[in-house]
């Protein structure tokens, strides 16, 4: 008997783990489709890889998942600005490398304001800020262009962000 409730335990747990896999496949497929910046194979990895996207069940739940999972690579990559900062590797754009964590910081605004819209199932309002945080690793790779006409040292980072940022906007632009 306790074999029988264990296989079906099992199998109720891979069912759901595949179809959280389908819905992170499906839902990316169809973002990547109406958009053009989303990247398909990059939203799946990084869905994949989050421990709360894995266990979503609806198309909201992985726009609060991944909603989170922006606002922490917000953060980090703020927090590599300011090891930057700390450092003197930042041949004089010092200024403009603030202004970009001051950036991050209304970015992480922005997406927690968003989240809590897309609890409150306001997804026009969430929209809003989910786009105005979208702007923010542009504003910075351009703010250190324009200034200083040299490559951002957080360039890479930025199109990370970009990119986990752009999920969720995606995402509930189908909702």
């Amino acid at each position: 008997m306790k074999f029988l409730v264990s296989l079906v335990m099992c199998s109720l747990l891979l069912n759901g783990f595949a179809s959280a896999q389908t819905l992170i496949q499906d839902s990316c497929k169809k973002a990547a489709a109406k958009d053009r910046q989303m990247k398909y194979d990059f939203c799946v990895d990084s869905l994949t890889q989050d421990p709360q996207s894995k266990t979503a069940t609806t198309l909201e739940g992985l726009v609060l998942a991944s909603t989170k999972n922006a606002a922490v690579k917000t953060m980090n990559v703020k927090g590599i600005v300011e090891q930057i900062l700390k450092g003197k590797g930042y041949g004089g754009i010092e200024a403009e490398l603030r202004q970009c964590a001051e950036f991050y910081d209304d970015a992480n605004d922005n997406l927690n304001t968003a989240l809590a819209s897309v609890k409150s199932h306001d997804y026009e309002t969430a929209n809003v800020d989910f786009s105005a945080a979208l702007d923010v690793p542009v504003n910075c790779e351009d703010g250190i262009k324009e200034r200083k006409r040299q490559k951002s040292p957080v360039t890479n980072e930025n199109n990370i962000l970009f990119q986990k940022i752009l999920i969720p906007l995606a995402f509930t632009n189908m909702l």
